[in-house]
């Protein structure tokens, strides 16, 4: 409908810029005393009916041809009024501004994270990564999950994750993660073969329901597949064998900002004078008060409780431990 709509202006709006080209030419052809200024001001008072005065006195062949200007002119007016007010009248001129506000903030995100779906996962997902004040863009086509995203401010592509378009829509080319939560492991391993020709660098992480999607996924080209029913099995069991343990890492996983004790850094990111030092050198409890409790190399194998001749070479990762003063403290010095 609405590409209907808007076809049928462009067309109204290329008649009047004709019935415009027409009139200054009629005038320059009928009457040579016109210059092309006089042609065009002649049509433009006859065509928006201002009634200002006539440059030269018209004889009978210019007064019928400006009668013509004028009937053709406001008929065309009258089409493209009807045209706007179906446009306002079906609620669409409203959201297409707001559509191209939309398009206009998300083209500016870099380093960003697409979510595609808004479901029970898809919102948790947002949720945590809003309260680390991580940029991400939704990508959803239901209209009633649409409304509910906007309530919440959020940034949307409202569209079907699996069309290419929806994802350039969300610049992909610019994002730096990528999270598929669709409730259907096909449409999830489609967005995930898409979405990895479109950005090789890029980290995508996909749900899965069942454990034989886990392979496909790999092989299309994912690089973390989450069961939400299996981790949801292991944490009931767990709760019943360690609950003490459990409870504890509850406590130092990520419950956003304000109670963050809990969190990775990237070797990249430290000052280039620690780069290919050892841990030592760095000396994070005593400037910080943070505690190294993981290493990530760059070939991603994970050393827990690193020593402190561990090398801080590039590419590789810091998983720390410290209270909510101490993080602050982290990002001060770092």
């Amino acid at each position: 409908m609405l590409k209907y709509i808007n076809i049928k202006l462009y067309k109204a709006l290329a008649i009047m810029l004709l019935v415009m080209l027409i009139g200054v030419l009629g005038y320059k052809y009928i009457s040579d005393s016109y210059s092309w200024i006089d042609a065009i001001y002649m049509t433009v008072i006859t065509t928006t009916t201002v009634g200002f005065g006539e440059v030269h006195p018209s004889g009978d062949t210019e007064k019928l041809f400006t009668i013509f200007l004028i009937i053709t002119s406001i008929s065309i007016y009258g089409y493209v009024v009807s045209v706007v007010s179906e446009f306002i009248a079906n609620g669409r001129f409203f959201e297409q501004i707001n559509k191209r506000k939309m398009q206009k903030r998300i083209q500016k995100h870099k380093n960003h994270t697409i979510v595609c779906g808004f479901g029970r996962n898809g919102k948790q997902a947002v949720e945590r990564l809003i309260s680390y004040d991580k940029k991400c863009i939704i990508i959803e086509s239901s209209k009633k999950i649409i409304a509910e995203i906007e309530a919440l401010g959020y940034t949307y592509v409202q569209g079907d994750a699996t069309d290419d378009r929806a994802l350039e829509r969300a610049n992909i080319s610019e994002a730096s993660f990528l999270i598929t939560t669709m409730p259907s492991d096909a449409d999830n391993l489609y967005v995930v073969l898409s979405a990895r020709q479109m950005n090789k660098k890029m980290t995508i992480i996909s749900r899965a329901s069942i454990d034989t999607s886990y392979s496909k996924l790999k092989v299309a080209g994912a690089n973390n597949i989450i069961m939400p029913d299996k981790i949801g099995g292991n944490h009931m069991a767990s709760l019943i064998v360690t609950p003490d343990l459990v409870e504890f890492v509850e406590r130092i996983s990520i419950e956003g900002k304000e109670e963050t004790n809990l969190e990775e850094i990237a070797v990249n990111n430290l000052p280039e004078e620690f780069i290919n030092k050892t841990l030592l050198d760095l000396n994070l409890r005593h400037k910080t008060g943070c505690l190294v409790i993981g290493f990530k190399n760059a070939a991603h194998e994970y050393t827990i409780n690193p020593d402190i001749t561990t090398v801080l070479e590039p590419d590789s990762h810091l998983i720390l431990l410290g209270n909510l003063e101490q993080m602050e403290k982290l990002h001060e010095v770092f």
